[in-house]
């Protein structure tokens, strides 16, 4: 086994808790599981799947205006957009 650390949200932690305490196995096990479950579904999206659902999110989000340095600074204007759209603030 190769040691790790993450950082989950309260929210996340809690989850996994009562998860982890339900199936009667450690939070670690819980995890791994998930993980298993996940990484195969995700090594099988194909790189034209992910560029149609990236083309897809396009005009979804508000327009920035004012904003001059959109081409450059775009992965931060998208997340700050995400979580706006959760209600969110950026943790950034």
């Amino acid at each position: 086994m190769v040691r790790t650390q993450i950082q989950l949200t309260e929210e996340q932690a809690e989850r996994l808790k009562a998860v982890a305490a339900r199936q009667g196995i450690s939070q670690a096990e819980a995890i791994r599981l998930a993980l298993d479950f996940w990484l195969p579904r995700i090594e099988q999206t194909s790189r034209r799947e992910l560029r149609q659902r990236a083309m897809q999110s396009f005009g979804k989000f508000r327009d920035i205006e004012g904003k001059t340095d959109v081409s450059v600074n775009h992965d931060d204007y998208y997340v700050e957009a995400v979580w706006e759209m959760k209600g969110r603030r950026d943790p950034r």
